[in-house]
């Protein structure tokens, strides 16, 4: 199993309220938001790491290059115009074998990622969203769920009446990079909507609840962060 880790944002909205530093290198608990997605990555068995970061943040770029990290890391240096970009740049990267895919700024505890991906490996499907009941984001992205299959049966605003949200963790098969081509041509504008198109076209993607997880957008959200983590005792929870 290898693992993405998308970083390539700009941390804009963290910008606008005054904090400067590149997201990743954000620290919580006293360590960069970047180094504990790898070490994350690392705990759950990936072999291999592949994260793509912006071209304009150096310092994120130079940080990664000066660490001797865990895992083989391969790191791609490139400005995309959103998450879906970020996703298929590393594709080349991930394209051989199933993979765990990170959203730098997502916070959870090392063990809910660890018993996501046990499930995941197991259910017979093309991949697996992490999905909560937790909803602290300003754009939460909603999924619809088979209670009997626990099979993702739809994605996107359309769904807001489900419980569920999408956490910031998944895993895949290499299979959904068949859509690159196609998703391309639909002009397709963020990650959420790449998710929300391989379900329309068939996928089988399950849903595997987790529990809180923080997404790190706002300074405050440093703090809570690390108040989550503090008190956290994680506890399986297991599929719907």
């Amino acid at each position: 199993m290898k693992a993405g880790i998308i970083a390539a944002g700009l941390g804009e909205r963290l910008k606008r309220r005054g904090n400067f530093t590149p997201k990743p290198l954000i620290e919580i608990a006293g360590e960069p938001l970047i180094k504990r997605a790898i070490r994350a990555a690392a705990y759950v068995g990936a072999e291999r790491v592949a994260c793509i970061v912006n071209e304009l943040e150096k310092e994120v770029s130079n940080y990664l290059r000066s660490q001797n990290w865990p895992v083989p890391l391969d790191l791609v240096v490139k400005t995309t115009p959103n998450s879906m970009e970020s996703l298929f740049n590393l594709a080349p990267f991930l394209q051989d074998e199933p993979f765990v895919l990170l959203t730098v700024d997502a916070v959870f505890p090392f063990d809910a990622l660890k018993e996501f991906v046990n499930k995941a490996k197991i259910l017979d499907g093309d991949g697996s969203l992490a999905i909560t009941q937790y909803i602290d984001d300003e754009k939460p992205l909603w999924v619809k769920v088979d209670p009997d299959s626990n099979r993702i049966i739809g994605v996107g605003d359309e769904f807001r009446f489900s419980p569920y949200i999408t956490a910031g963790f998944y895993f895949f098969k290499p299979v959904i990079f068949e859509l690159i081509p196609m998703a391309r041509k639909r002009n397709l504008g963020a990650l959420r909507h790449f998710l929300s198109y391989l379900i329309k076209e068939g996928f089988v993607i399950y849903g595997v609840q987790v529990q809180e997880v923080i997404d790190l957008d706002y300074p405050e959200d440093i703090k809570k962060a690390e108040d989550f983590l503090k008190r956290s005792a994680y506890e399986c929870v297991g599929n719907i």
